[in-house]
């Protein structure tokens, strides 16, 4: 059911993302808007789907085979939005893009993330699949099993490799880049998903954990938004 569920999303942000580029390509800041709206509703929707199956057995081969996947499709099916709100100030620190265009993509992923949010818990709340059943109760479910320093440095130096993984796999062939970065992805979620959530996405972070930013906002805050955002800027200024 979960599977079905992923897909199901998958397949209607295709039709909604194909039905946008053919009415509102005459108007730019709507259809750049409504794109990364779309494109950021998709991975956070699915990604609040599969934080219920990390106990799936077997562990963790299930919970990363399925990382794996989903990320490679949402690579091939996404292509052009960025998702984060740090791979979006890449654009605007080369001039690429423009401030009021940049801040309006980061706005979109935002309210992205509160819409999968809400629309991920109205699901829950039909119970129609086994994982679904007690999801509403868990409130905050810390990701941060660890100290809040630790788990900033781990954001940070895991949001460095991803940006540095990313600017490096420019140059490969598309259909190749889409499995690097999404068995680096897989790969950080091994190394750091018990530790953190290796999350290292602003607006994801929102997305899976609100009630963790409402609860202790400060803490979140640092490892979840800034600790990515820095690394993003280091990224930019070595380079």
């Amino acid at each position: 059911s979960s599977l079905l569920l992923m897909s199901g999303v998958v397949v209607a942000v295709g039709l909604c993302r194909r039905l946008t580029r053919r009415r509102l390509r005459s108007h730019p800041r709507l259809f750049a808007f409504l794109v990364e709206m779309l494109s950021t509703f998709q991975i956070c929707a699915c990604t609040n789907e599969l934080s219920l199956l990390g106990n799936v057995e077997p562990k963790p081969h299930t919970a990363l085979t399925l990382t794996y996947g989903f990320t490679v499709l949402h690579g091939l099916t996404l292509a052009g939005s960025t998702c984060n709100p740090c791979g979006t100030v890449q654009p605007m620190w080369g001039g690429g893009t423009s401030l009021g265009m940049g801040g309006l993509k980061i706005a979109a992923q935002f309210v992205a993330a509160v819409i999968a949010r809400v629309f991920m818990h109205f699901i829950w709340s039909l119970e129609m699949a086994e994982p679904h059943f007690g999801a509403l109760s868990q409130g905050c479910s810390s990701p941060m099993q660890t100290t809040e320093m630790q788990a900033f440095c781990i954001e940070l130096l895991f949001s460095v490799v991803f940006q540095l993984a990313v600017l490096r796999a420019e140059s490969v062939n598309p259909k190749y880049r889409v499995h690097l970065i999404a068995l680096l992805i897989t790969m950080l979620v091994y190394a750091g998903g018990n530790l953190t959530g290796a999350i290292f996405n602003p607006a994801l972070a929102f997305s899976l954990h609100a009630d963790c930013f409402y609860d202790k906002f400060l803490s979140y805050s640092l490892v979840y938004w800034i600790a990515p955002a820095l690394g993003k800027f280091l990224i930019l200024y070595v380079f």
